[in-house]
């Protein structure tokens, strides 16, 4: 009886890395998991120092993690777990001077194309170039030019806004 259980015991421990994968292989499914939120070498970029609270928000998006015990630090952590991919971790943590921005540390972050091709299964994702000639561009007119006698001749008190596309919610009266 004493066997048995050692030998029980012994199983479990011997749970390693081979016997993972072929678990993972008699998987039938398993669930795609994103957490947080994705911050790309670009908006690392984008920090400067002395920046305010709002204007770093407005570059990375609200922090995963904003700590009552630490006012002056946010936490970006972003995971992903997808199967047939490699998982994806990456940290970015700010530090703020009262509402400046002091310094910020993490991991090198990817670009957003780099992360593109990280997370694709089998296949890359090739993403295109998006340029256009002055040929292809003469073949459109231009954005304020045409959308501007087509609001006037749908309704006739309707004001051009400032970029000149979209037309008030309501009427003026």
């Amino acid at each position: 009886m004493l066997a048995v259980l050692v030998s029980a015991l012994g199983a479990c421990a011997s749970f390693d890395s081979a016997t993972r994968s072929v678990a993972d292989v008699l998987t039938i499914y398993r669930p795609e998991v994103v957490q947080g939120n994705f911050v790309s070498k670009e908006q690392v970029a984008a920090l400067q120092p002395g920046m305010t609270r709002l204007q770093v928000r407005d570059v990375l998006g609200t922090p995963l993690m904003a700590s009552l015990f630490h006012g002056d630090r946010w936490d970006y952590v972003f995971t992903m777990k997808r199967q047939g991919v490699e998982p994806q971790h990456y940290r970015l943590t700010v530090f703020f001077d009262g509402d400046a921005l002091a310094r910020f540390d993490g991991d090198e972050m990817p670009s957003e194309t780099e992360f593109v091709q990280r997370i694709g299964r089998e296949r890359k994702i090739k993403v295109p170039v998006l340029q256009a000639t002055e040929e292809q561009l003469a073949k459109f007119p231009a954005a304020g030019a045409a959308a501007e006698p087509a609001a006037a001749a749908s309704e006739p008190t309707a004001q051009a806004t400032p970029g000149g596309s979209y037309p008030p919610l309501e009427t003026t009266r």
